[in-house]
């Protein structure tokens, strides 16, 4: 792995980071405290070509990598904007649509995601299985020239404003394990026998949560992506990419809330003395940084690994672990150093707090990811 930093990343990061910066923390926190979707930022970013940087060329992409697309998301949280929904729309179902895709499907949904005029979003979590997937209980049932889905998916994200939603299901039995053999489906937010439920949550984000009803939702067979029985393999070629984006996401927030602190820490005086000089104040955003730091890295080396098609599932849990703590802590640290203007609305950090907080229980959680690194790292027993 070669830590120069290249002249087309600058460039890269410079330019996202300037769109990004003409909206600012200002207008996502509007956004978010609505829950509105930030339609105009995501647009902009589409039409130059940002939101569809790891889609193939062929399909109007930008033909890069995992990388990239983290550099994309990571400069979106440190310009104070993040955008969740890139975690989704391009990480997963652009990742896994370009990969396992009929050339028909990618040739209705690539160029629509490469520009960022279509959004296809993801539904694994149930409500009884959470993101289990082995429990799953929304099955599809081939019938005739259609497949017919039945079942419930839970906390599903930006599906108002969406296309369509990649939807894992239950295909019958994996005769191997005995386990759930899964299968995945695009499926039209407006289809017949769809129903979308808002879900209420506390958190002000600009991304609306969604409980899903699917009713006798009978698609075409050509709604299949790839071979039937063959979607964890799909998922989890979309679950580290999307692991990554959300330590993208994570250590772009870190870096605005230690921005935005070091800034005030070196304007507020108190005594006649900036407060940044007390170690009180200024030790806790240096620790921050430092944790920032390495979850920067990590997150490189795992994006590293899946451009590379090398193994990434440690790397990626790893470097989801590392950026919610760090993130967290430098929230905390910039909250704490803002005192009570910490919690004013006119500094916009509390939403970022409580995106960075959903962010440590999901896409999963640092308990899960303490399971997986004891287990696959370390070689202990599985506890369940």
């Amino acid at each position: 792995m070669d830590f120069h930093v290249s002249e087309e990343d600058r460039a890269l990061r410079s330019a996202v980071r300037a769109i990004s910066a003409r909206y600012g923390n200002e207008y996502y926190t509007k956004k978010a405290e609505a829950r509105e979707f930030t339609e105009e930022l995501w647009l902009e970013l589409g039409a130059h070509g940002y939101i569809g940087i790891n889609v193939p060329e062929e399909y109007g992409g930008g033909g890069a990598g995992l990388c990239e697309l983290a550099a994309v998301v990571e400069e979106t949280g440190a310009a104070g904007c993040p955008l969740l929904l890139l975690l989704v729309a391009s990480a997963i179902s652009g990742e896994v649509i370009a990969e396992f895709g009929s050339p028909e499907q990618k040739a209705q949904w690539l160029p629509r995601l490469a520009s960022g005029q279509g959004r296809v979003v993801f539904a694994i979590t149930e409500p009884d299985a959470g993101s289990n997937a082995h429990e799953i209980s929304t099955t599809a049932r081939r019938d005739g020239d259609a497949w017919v889905l039945n079942g419930t998916k839970h906390y599903i994200s930006g599906v108002d404003v969406a296309d369509a939603v990649l939807v894992v299901a239950r295909t019958g039995t994996d005769p191997r394990t005995g386990g759930a053999a899964l299968s995945l489906f695009v499926v039209d937010t407006d289809h017949p026998g769809l129903v979308a439920q808002p879900l209420p949550v506390s958190v002000t984000l600009p991304e609306r949560q969604f409980t899903l009803f699917f009713d006798d939702v009978r698609v075409p067979a050509d709604r299949l992506i790839g071979e039937e029985g063959a979607g964890f393999t799909q998922v989890f070629h979309g679950l580290n990419p999307e692991r990554v984006t959300g330590a993208a996401l994570l250590v772009g927030i870190g870096r605005y809330a230690l921005e935005r602190a070091a800034d005030y820490a070196n304007q507020r005086a108190v005594w006649g003395t900036p407060i940044g000089a007390h170690q009180g104040v200024a030790h806790a955003l240096a620790a921050a940084r430092i944790e920032v730091e390495a979850a920067a890295l990590m997150t490189a080396r795992a994006a590293w690994l899946h451009d590379r098609r090398q193994p990434a599932g440690e790397a990626a849990n790893m470097a989801k672990y590392l950026a919610a703590e760090a993130a967290l802590s430098a929230l905390d640290a910039a909250i704490q150093c803002h005192g009570g203007n910490g919690v004013a609305a006119e500094y916009g950090l509390i939403p970022l707090w409580g995106l960075a907080r959903v962010l440590r229980i999901a896409p999963v959680n640092r308990e899960m990811i303490l399971n997986y690194v004891a287990q696959h790292s370390l070689g202990l027993p599985r506890s369940y």
